[in-house]
C-alpha cells in the first residue's frame, strides 16, 4: 500500500469516529426532548389556526433559515382542499423592510417594529433563538405581550432570557459547553419544527 492512500484511509477512520460520535450525541439530545411544551405548541398553533389567528416567526442566521421553511411548512405544507389554511408570516422574510428598520432604527427593532404594525390579539408569535438571547428576538416578544400576543420560543442550552419572556418554551437540551453545542442545538430545533409540522399535518380535521 502507497504511503498515500494509507494516509486516505487513515484519515477517512477518523472521520467516520468523528461523525458517528456526532450522530450519538445528536441522538441522545432527541431522546430528551421536552414533549410536553412541544405538544403545547402544537396546541396553540392548532388553535390559531382554527380561530383564524396570524403566526409571526422569526430568527436570526440559521435560525432566520429555520423560520422561513416553518413558515414554509405551515403555510403550504398543510394546505387541503376545502380545510382552513394557516396564516402564516415569517418576519425576517422582508429584506427590504428589515434592512430599513436595522439601518433607521436599530437592528434591535427589525422583529419588534413588524410586529407592532401586523399584530393583533390573540396571534401567535414564535421566535426561533439557539441562544435565547438574541436582542431583537427579545425586544419583539416584549411587544408580543404587550400586544396580547400568545408567545413561543424554540431556543437551546439553559433557553436564555428568551424563555422567562414567552408563554411556552421549548429548549432542546444541547450542552453550550460542548464544541459542537451550537450544531446540536440547531439540529433539534429543525427535528422539533420538522415533528410540530408533522403532527398538525396528521391532525387537520
Amino acid at each position: 500500500m502507497s504511503p498515500y492512500l494509507g494516509t486516505i484511509l487513515e484519515k477517512g477512520k477518523e472521520f467516520m469516529g468523528s461523525t458517528y460520535q456526532y450522530f450519538e450525541e445528536t441522538s441522545k439530545i432527541l431522546q430528551n426532548m421536552p414533549l410536553a411544551e412541544i405538544a403545547q405548541v402544537i396546541d396553540i398553533l392548532k388553535r390559531a389556526r382554527t380561530e383564524g389567528q396570524r403566526i409571526f416567526v422569526m430568527g436570526n442566521g440559521g435560525s432566520a433559515a429555520m423560520a422561513s421553511h416553518f413558515a414554509c411548512d405551515l403555510g403550504k405544507g398543510t394546505v387541503q382542499e376545502g380545510k382552513t389554511r394557516f396564516k402564516v408570516i415569517s418576519l425576517n422574510d422582508n429584506t427590504p423592510l428589515l434592512t430599513a428598520y436595522a439601518n433607521d432604527c436599530g437592528y434591535d427593532t427589525v422583529f419588534a417594529e413588524p410586529l407592532a404594525s401586523l399584530a393583533e390579539p390573540g396571534d401567535v408569535a414564535m421566535a426561533i433563538s439557539s441562544s435565547g438571547n438574541s436582542p431583537n428576538v427579545l425586544r419583539a416578544m416584549d411587544v408580543a405581550r404587550e400586544r396580547g400576543l400568545t408567545t413561543i420560543g424554540i431556543t437551546g442550552f439553559e433557553g436564555g432570557r428568551l424563555k422567562e419572556k414567552v408563554d411556552v418554551c421549548v429548549i432542546v437540551p444541547a450542552d453550550s459547553r460542548h464544541p459542537d453545542g451550537m450544531q446540536h442545538a440547531e439540529d433539534g430545533q429543525w427535528v422539533v419544527l420538522h415533528a410540530i409540522f408533522a403532527a398538525i399535518c396528521y391532525g387537520i380535521e
